[in-house]
């Protein structure tokens, strides 16, 4: 259902403007832009990554252009973690505007840091930690401890004239942290107390029942498969799922195996997460993964990135036999992490080509070597107890998550016309403990491709489909500039059909006489001409061959 887009009204005084410009309906673009008396505070940044009929595609980015004129207004940038869906988009925004200052934690912004690098970009930062209070410009910002799958996640409570507004970032509820950092619960109940006006809490497991599991439970499963594997082990996970990376170097070193990191983003992040004090390596457990090659194969673990079917991660390169390590019968790989949801097919193309070399592939479906950093549905139920906050925006997720959250909201007393089902653009106005929908801006895809970003549009990825889904035919004819006459041709040439050259013939006779007849009409319009071409030939090949591919037409006036 298309959606309806107003502008907003001018922003009246003493009101708290909120407009989500990525993470609604989505798994990523993770972007909240809050505005106050003329400025602008944001919260996270990210990137989404991009689905199969995005062909060429490397990054989504956030469709910066409600902010592309009012960069100058921008106080800072609040990061509550350090995954690429909430920092991954940094880099092209200070594209924009370099000396915008980035707020988070040590790791989170250590972790920005080194994308920033890649891009020559030297960020001004202030690290931050729970607990603490900061003022930017008419924002007063207080950060609380929240667990997740990294470590130092924070959500930010933002104080304004207008209201309280709490963020969680992501989160979950575990009460038994391998880093001992549990969500600050009591954080929770004190702005609870003070009157939280709007609430925007992750919504990704608002659909699993229940709690989500303890992560240390992964464990003694990782310890017990990497224990009993009889040749080469092979963890593909998140480069930047410090916790999980600890849990495999510590079942390794149990098993006097040694661990070599594969894939730039996992050396980079594990080294600045071990320089940080976040990962604890067991002494002489690292080896660099060329020395590896000279171990025994049940003495090393592979740690790798590409637990998403990315087709250039090194996963997938190894299950397409395009990497220098090469799975086989008796190594061991396993799948760290979840599926996050469009990468499907993508994941399950990997397991079934590394199955294919004869590698054991263990993953979520068939052992518990994951559990998910975000809240199920009991957590976010102890959340809205705790809080009972007067407006909710769920946020982080599809729309049927985004459906789900609301719906415990509901159930805790949270009157449905302040539960806010909201879309990339929703601009929401907050006032006296009232929070209203005041408009929707048009907001699209901006894709990063190669060194272009936001040079590609929608129509180019339906040309990229078309042509790799059904093909290409390039037809090249000369006529009499005077006469309209055909004095060379119909020359075609196919790519992307199983079928020769020849099976055109028929075609050609039909294609001469379409041009004898305009030409007859009067029609001596190259461009003109050449749509008579496509139309003749798209015609034939539909009826005939039951394909649509991308026709070029090329008319050449002589």
């Amino acid at each position: 259902m298309p959606i309806d887009l107003y502008d907003p009204p001018a922003l009246e005084k003493g009101t708290l403007r909120v407009t989500p410009i990525g993470g609604l309906g989505e798994i990523g673009r993770n972007m909240t832009v809050f505005e106050y008396e003329g400025k602008l505070l944001i919260v996270d940044c990210g990137v989404l990554f991009p689905e199969e009929h995005q062909p060429g595609v490397d990054l989504i980015l956030p469709d910066f252009e409600p902010i592309k004129n009012r960069l100058d207004d921008v106080v800072g940038v609040v990061l509550t973690h350090g995954h690429e869906d909430h920092i991954g988009a940094v880099p092209y925004l200070l594209r924009l505007k370099r000396d915008i200052p980035l707020l988070g934690s040590g790791l989170t912004l250590a972790l920005t840091e080194a994308k920033l690098k890649e891009h020559r970009i030297k960020p001004y930062t202030l690290t931050v930690k729970e607990g603490q209070t900061e003022q930017l410009g008419p924002f007063e910002l207080e950060f609380v401890a929240v667990n997740h799958s990294i470590p130092d996640a924070l959500a930010v409570a933002i104080r304004t004239p207008a209201g309280l507004v709490l963020a969680t970032g992501d989160f979950k509820m575990d009460q038994l942290p391998l880093d001992g950092r549990l969500t600050d619960l009591r954080a929770f109940s004190r702005l609870g107390e003070e009157g939280v006006d709007l609430f925007l809490v992750d919504s990704t497991n608002a659909e699993v029942p229940g709690f989500t599991p303890l992560e240390r439970e992964i464990g003694p499963v990782l310890d017990q498969v990497i224990g009993k594997a009889p040749r080469r082990v092979i963890v593909a996970s998140f480069s930047s799922h410090v916790h999980r990376v600890q849990q495999v170097l510590d079942a390794a070193a149990a098993h006097g195996r040694r661990v070599a990191l594969l894939g730039r983003s996992m050396v980079r992040n594990m080294t600045i997460a071990e320089d940080l004090g976040y990962l604890t390596v067991p002494e002489g457990v690292f080896i660099d993964y060329k020395k590896a090659r000279d171990l025994p194969d049940d003495k090393i673990v592979y740690m790798s990135t590409g637990s998403q079917g990315e087709p250039m991660a090194v996963l997938s390169r190894m299950a397409n036999n395009d990497h220098e390590i090469e799975p086989g019968p008796g190594d061991t790989v396993i799948l760290a992490s979840s599926l996050i949801p469009g990468n499907e097919t993508a994941i399950y193309r990997v397991i079934d080509g590394l199955t294919k070399l004869g590698a054991n592939v263990v993953h979520k479906g068939n052992a518990k070597v994951h559990v998910s950093g975000h809240a199920a549905a009991g957590e976010l139920l102890y959340c809205y107890n705790i809080l009972k906050p007067r407006n909710v925006l769920p946020i982080h997720g599809e729309y049927r998550h985004l459906m789900a959250n609301a719906k415990l909201a509901q159930d805790t007393g949270v009157e449905a016309e302040r539960t806010i089902l909201g879309e990339n653009g929703t601009v929401i106005d907050l006032r006296d403990g009232d929070a209203r929908v005041v408009g929707q801006l048009d907001l699209g895809f901006v894709y990063v491709d190669g060194s272009t970003v936001g040079e590609i549009t929608d129509a180019d990825l339906k040309d990229r489909r078309i042509l790799g889904e059904e093909g290409f035919i390039s037809v090249i004819v000369v006529v009499d500039a005077s006469t309209g006459k055909v004095i060379s041709g119909p020359d075609i040439h196919a790519r992307g059909f199983a079928e020769d050259d020849s099976v055109f013939d028929s075609v050609k006779p039909k294609i001469a006489a379409a041009l004898a007849e305009a030409a007859k009409a009067g029609v001596r319009d190259q461009h003109a001409l050449a749509q008579v071409v496509r139309r003749t030939i798209g015609r034939w090949v539909n009826q005939s061959l039951r394909r649509r591919p991308m026709i070029i037409p090329l008319v050449i006036e002589a």
